[in-house]
């Protein structure tokens, strides 16, 4: 009943952003010239792997911090963290379950950032898929353990969620979008916090609301929202994964060099953006994350920056609405967020009926990526035909369209971890 409350709630959201006037027609495309991912500012051509790291990665990395995601205006690392559960015998006996708090201070201000652990008991230093979660730990799993949180959320009665605090209701309900059991059995394990500890996904009549969550832990003096180039609730969430990472580094039972970022829709668009500011993260997967992620912003197809800056005008920064309406002008597309993650493996899924996502958009970012992949000798996407319904191509850059609509499926999962097996294990893809 759970799942299907899910799906009524998922169809019903994307079908009223589908009203805001999104194109879904691919000969209402307009031609468009993408900006040439090996050519640097000043017209100078990127011929080798030093060229791009040294110049053209950080210009690219400076230009997405101008024009779209904002830059974060400090540093903030963790100031503590403490275990505030765990156990030797989750999901059937199989895993280590640990709560671990992260505790950032500065400005006077304490934040505390939940995060829910489960490790294979199997593997000794096991590697591990970190995302967000929308709506707090205790919904990726019908585990009674797992913490309730006491955050703002967004309201949901089906889930039980009212006046922005959840109940017990809301227990398991995202459940079906995790495959916790079956990323343990194949020696993985699972991190998650809920978005809304780092930033909620906020905002009032009077535009963003940025009051609360990791802003203003590094305001000025009377500074009460983020300056045009700064960071909004993408670039604030991309920070939190970060830090995610930053613990990783000091738990001895993970790999952390065997990180692998995965986000879904706005969280998608999350993970692509710190994968790509972040390097120690292993693989990067973006899971139906649309415009703003994975899919060309040039193409004008189904979600757009206007309405996106609109509807959402917290999820980007301030500068980014110079471009709604003018795509054109953006100096970046997302070709060359997807080129940022090279050398480093990263996957792109896509939904046949996720038209708002725009599922070529997303694969054809891929696709022109691929240069920068083959200046580090690896392999792309080779072809610009995208593959069949539910056949996944999996080289360095890997891609799927599968059958259905804006969700994370057990088919998801099942290439990720095939993806995961194939460069960190070694497997073939069908292994």
């Amino acid at each position: 009943m759970k799942n299907l409350i899910v799906a009524v709630l998922l169809v019903a959201s994307v079908s009223g952003y589908a009203q805001r006037g999104a194109n879904y027609d691919e000969s209402k495309v307009p031609e468009y010239q993408l900006p040439k991912v090996l050519v640097s500012q000043k017209g100078k051509k990127i011929k080798s792997t030093k060229s791009w790291i040294k110049k053209r990665r950080p210009e690219l990395v400076a230009l997405f911090e101008e024009n779209m995601y904002g830059k974060v205006p400090g540093e903030l690392k963790i100031d503590s963290y403490r275990i505030v559960e765990q156990s030797q015998n989750a999901i059937n006996n199989k895993a280590i379950r640990k709560q671990v708090v992260l505790t950032f201070r500065n400005n006077g201000k304490e934040l505390d950032v939940a995060m829910l652990l489960y490790l294979p008991k199997s593997v000794e230093k096991a590697p591990v898929f970190l995302g967000y979660n929308f709506y707090g730990n205790h919904t990726v799993t019908n585990d009674p353990e797992v913490i309730l949180t006491e955050s703002w959320v967004r309201n949901n009665p089906s889930f039980g969620i009212i006046n922005n605090q959840i109940t017990e209701q809301s227990r398991g309900v995202s459940s079906n979008r995790w495959a916790v059991e079956k990323l343990i059995d194949a020696g993985y394990g699972l991190a998650t916090m809920y978005y809304g500890d780092v930033d909620p996904d906020k905002y009032g009549k009077a535009g963003p609301d940025f009051s609360d969550g990791v802003h203003p832990l590094l305001y000025k003096k009377d500074q009460t929202c983020p300056l045009p180039d700064e960071w909004g609730a993408i670039s604030a969430w991309a920070w939190g994964l970060s830090r995610a990472m930053d613990y990783f580094e000091e738990d001895e039972d993970i790999d952390q060099s065997k990180v692998i970022v995965m986000g879904h829709s706005r969280l998608g668009k999350t993970s692509l953006w710190a994968g790509a500011l972040d390097q120690r993260f292993a693989i990067v997967i973006s899971n139906d994350s649309g415009c703003g992620g994975a899919a060309i912003s040039r193409r004008r197809f189904g979600e757009r920056l206007g309405g996106m800056n609109k509807y959402f005008p917290h999820w980007l920064c301030g500068n980014c609405s110079k471009y709604d309406g003018n795509e054109d002008a953006l100096p970046v597309d997302q070709h060359e967020l997807i080129a940022l993650i090279a050398p480093r493996p990263v996957y792109i899924a896509s939904a046949e009926n996720d038209k708002w996502a725009d599922p070529k958009g997303e694969f054809l970012s891929g696709y022109y990526a691929t240069p920068v992949y083959e200046l580090f000798g690896k392999q792309g996407i080779a072809s610009g035909q995208m593959p069949e319904v539910n056949q996944p191509v999996m080289t360095t850059i890997g891609y799927h369209i599968r059958t259905g609509k804006h969700d994370v499926t057990e088919f998801d999962w099942e290439q990720y971890i095939k993806f995961a097996n194939m460069h960190l294990k070694g497997a073939l893809p069908g292994e």
